[in-house]
């Protein structure tokens, strides 16, 4: 449940990013831009996710690894769609 609610976060804060790109730039390419600054800024995220999975939770590395794989990926992959299709 905790890894739907992170990825959903992530969408969410996609979205964000999106919006904020249109509110400042209004043109394609600035919202491209937005949702090219959000990939990195979800990798922080998602990393200090598995930090704390392995500090606090006790999870093993190797536990967690998996979980931030899938936890990265499904956001990245949306903003990479949005990108893709923005820069068309």
């Amino acid at each position: 449940m905790h890894m739907a609610m992170v990825i959903g976060g992530g969408i969410v804060l996609l979205g964000l990013f999106l919006l904020f790109g249109k509110l400042w730039g209004e043109t394609l390419p600035n919202i491209a831009w937005a949702a090219k600054v959000f990939v990195p800024v979800w990798l922080v995220i998602a990393l200090v996710n598995m930090w704390v999975g392995v500090t606090k939770a006790g999870y093993s590395v190797r536990d967690e690894l998996p979980i931030l794989v899938i936890v990265f990926a499904i956001p990245a992959a949306i903003a990479a769609a949005a990108i893709w299709r923005l820069a068309r």
